[in-house]
């Protein structure tokens, strides 16, 4: 009851496609270095064990519309991603019962303070500073689903100019694989959300800029930079 606390909480949501209901967000949970070329445009090898990262759930900007440039950063950029919702969880989920936790998929931008995240990777520091602030993670209305996607385009455009196309068929670790490996790491539940990585082509954005991205079957994500 909020009586039980000293003040109360707003509860982060994405929106659901089709449904008045909102969809809690419990923990944003991301994968990097998911797709070879986008990898390799970073400088680092191809396929690795998935590399997992958080963002708090207050950053998530449900449906997008117009976020801030933030602060600290000369180098801001996109990264248009395939997001996964999850309606159960568990601890050490085999592959074969993964899809089953899903609730469905909504198109997302881990937005990336690039200059802030290299700069603690050279100093072999955490980068939580490049990817964990203020409305960093738009996200799409959630379309649900019976179970994960295998192949679809994935399109992201700045002010109309096409920048990131490609196939969520080129990541390297599927859907499965991403949540049973994320639940040997932490136990997961309902209301988790997952960004599961973005393609080759991220660039940076400037104040004024107009994001579309957009995922085949799913409802597209228009984001604008104050």
């Amino acid at each position: 009851m909020t009586d039980d606390y000293l003040f109360s909480l707003p509860q982060p949501f994405i929106t659901i496609h089709g449904n008045d209901k909102r969809f809690p967000v419990r923990r944003v949970w991301c994968v990097g270095r998911n797709y070879a070329a986008h990898a390799k445009e970073l400088g680092n090898d191809a396929k690795e064990s998935p590399l997992f990262f958080s963002k708090q759930p207050d950053m998530v900007v449900p449906g997008g519309g117009t976020i801030r440039y933030p602060s600290l950063t000369f180098n801001y950029h996109y990264e248009c991603e395939l997001v996964v919702v999850l309606k159960e969880g568990g601890e050490n989920v085999a592959v074969e019962v993964a899809p089953k936790l899903i609730f469905g998929h909504a198109v997302g931008l881990d937005m990336t303070r690039r200059d802030l995240q290299k700069q603690m990777q050279e100093k072999g520091r955490p980068w939580e500073i490049g990817k964990s602030f203020e409305q960093s993670a738009p996200v799409g209305a959630v379309t649900p689903a019976m179970g994960p996607l295998s192949a679809g385009r994935i399109r992201l455009s700045v002010n109309g100019e096409v920048k990131q196309d490609s196939d969520i068929g080129q990541m390297m670790w599927n859907e499965a694989e991403i949540i049973s490996r994320l639940s040997q790491q932490v136990r997961l539940s309902a209301g988790d959300v997952i960004f599961t990585g973005t393609p080759e082509g991220v660039g940076p954005v400037t104040r004024g800029d107009r994001l579309l991205a957009e995922i085949a079957g799913l409802e597209p994500l228009s984001v604008t930079i104050a």
